[in-house]
């Protein structure tokens, strides 16, 4: 079958898509920014984990010479080294890269290395196939372990690897799966074999378990012509009214009968996108303008993550803030924009909460989308810097949320889709300004901001300086952005 472990999880989500990635890997969507991302964050903190395991030796990976890879683990292993990285097995047409093996005078240890902070399902599933290969070749295996980041972890200058990781033993989870790997293979035997007819395997909630599938565009839009926005956005993918509609063939929200049980939500969801008209309470519009003052500080952060933390008091995966934009409204309608961008390779926190604090007085109306997350990243502040605290904390006490009138459902169009989402508001109400996005060089959304920042530091100049040009054209087209659905909801109610 020539089956890698990650080909083995790809089956146990679906079947086509392992078929697919063996046969016609042009139709899976290509990884983006943050994806390559997570695959170059799992390769620093593999490295890292070895540590765990000192004095070991890697396997060259030499894609083109698998035997190499296979006799170099056989060679260390008979001259008595302890720990193999990437130690390599094959059988019967399955190759197994173990990420750390530990060979003992009892037997083989088994160790899977993951950037997650907590154990799921398919790990358990990656390090079966990874035993039962092993075992099949006659090896005695006497423990099974995942490694994965412990999230409550605090570095606290020096990084304590034993602290950083967790350890865990799943040999009961893993003994328990090893007796459906025969039958599972078998399954994937006969799929493979048909090189000629895809698998015909539905939608449904495997599309996104455990992860979202990279068949999923081909799936669903070219296959199945689901719409950009379908009774799938009313009803949770694998629910039982979702599958209901589904075998009936319902697709389009249009075709939801008016008398299908809904919750009120779902119902008015249903009904603002059939009418395909625009709903608008001026008068719950007008009291949410009447909770606002000016002069109105529009604020937006961008934040970055470290799997492994490299600031003092830092955790694995919190938000750091490097970037901030403000766009400060006049009662007159004039703009006045300020900003701050972080040094790269630097602790930012501490500069941008003092520039923070100097741009933004304790006693005015700061204005969010979505102000949990500004909030969220004030208050950390305020709890690392104490000198900082209480005029952090004025400016969150005055925060408001122009999320609220969307939320609230006081404006409704069908564009909006159902959502509130700013990513759905913006281009509903404004939609020059989702051409202005398209327009902007290289960044395009917080999630491009927060793979750039990070990586400018191994940038040349001239190319750290363009993305800093363009971390700043970003930020601020966010906040401006603010100032527009604003201005929107201030024009209905005028009309």
């Amino acid at each position: 079958m020539n089956l890698s472990k990650s080909l083995y999880t790809k089956g146990i989500q679906c079947e086509k898509l392992l078929w697919i990635t063996k046969y016609k890997k042009e139709l899976l969507s290509s990884p983006d920014a943050s994806a390559l991302a997570r695959f170059e964050t799992g390769n620093v903190v593999g490295d890292l984990a070895c540590a765990l395991f000192p004095n070991g030796r890697e396997v060259p990976y030499t894609p083109t010479d698998f035997q190499k890879m296979l006799e170099t683990t056989a060679r260390w292993m008979e001259e008595g080294l302890e720990y193999i990285y990437e130690a390599s097995f094959l059988h019967a047409g399955i190759l197994v890269l173990v990420d750390v093996l530990k060979v003992t005078p009892q037997g083989l240890e088994i160790y899977e290395v993951k950037s997650s902070t907590s154990l799921k399902d398919i790990y358990l599933h990656d390090v079966s196939i990874q035993h039962y290969v092993l075992r099949a070749l006659g090896f005695n295996i006497v423990g099974d372990y995942l490694v994965h980041i412990d999230k409550e972890y605090i570095y606290s200058g020096v990084l304590e690897l034993e602290k950083l990781f967790k350890i865990v033993d799943v040999g009961d989870e893993v003994g328990a799966l090893l007796p459906e790997i025969p039958t599972k293979l078998a399954s994937f035997e006969n799929c493979l074999n048909d090189k000629e007819n895809e698998p015909d395997i539905d939608i449904g909630s495997h599309c996104n378990k455990p992860y979202e599938c990279e068949l999923k565009a081909y799936c669903w839009q070219t296959q199945h012509a689901i719409p950009e926005y379908s009774m799938f956005n009313i009803f949770n993918l694998g629910s039982k009214k979702q599958l209901e509609l589904y075998e009936k063939g319902i697709v389009d929200i249009k075709d939801i009968p008016d008398d299908f049980p809904m919750t009120a939500l779902q119902k008015q969801k249903v009904a603002n996108y059939k009418a395909e008209e625009t709903y608008i309470d001026k008068a719950g519009i007008q009291s949410f303008l009447e909770t606002l003052n000016y002069p109105i500080y529009h604020l937006d952060f961008e934040t970055f993550q470290q799997a492994i933390p490299e600031f003092e008091g830092l955790s694995p995966y919190v938000q750091i803030p490097f970037q901030y934009s403000l766009h400060i409204e006049r009662a007159d309608g004039t703009l006045e924009h300020k900003e701050f961008l972080a040094k790269e390779g630097e602790d930012p926190r501490l500069t941008l909460a003092e520039q923070l604090v100097q741009d933004i007085p304790e006693d005015v109306c700061v204005l969010a989308y979505n102000m949990s997350f500004e909030k969220g990243v004030n208050a950390k502040l305020a709890d690392q810097f104490p000198h900082l605290t209480a005029h952090l904390l004025k400016i969150n006490e005055n925060i408001k949320d122009l999320m609220v009138p969307f939320q609230k459902k006081y404006y409704v169009t069908p564009s909006m889709q159902g959502s509130y989402s700013i990513k759905y508001v913006l281009p509903a109400l404004v939609p020059s300004m989702e051409n202005a996005y398209q327009e902007l060089n290289g960044i395009q959304n917080g999630s491009d901001a927060m793979n750039a920042f990070p990586a400018l530091s191994a940038l040349d100049d001239e190319k750290r300086l363009a993305t800093r040009s363009a971390l700043r054209a970003y930020c601020k087209l966010d906040t401006l952005a603010m100032v527009k659905v604003l201005e929107k909801l201030k024009e209905v109610c005028d009309d």
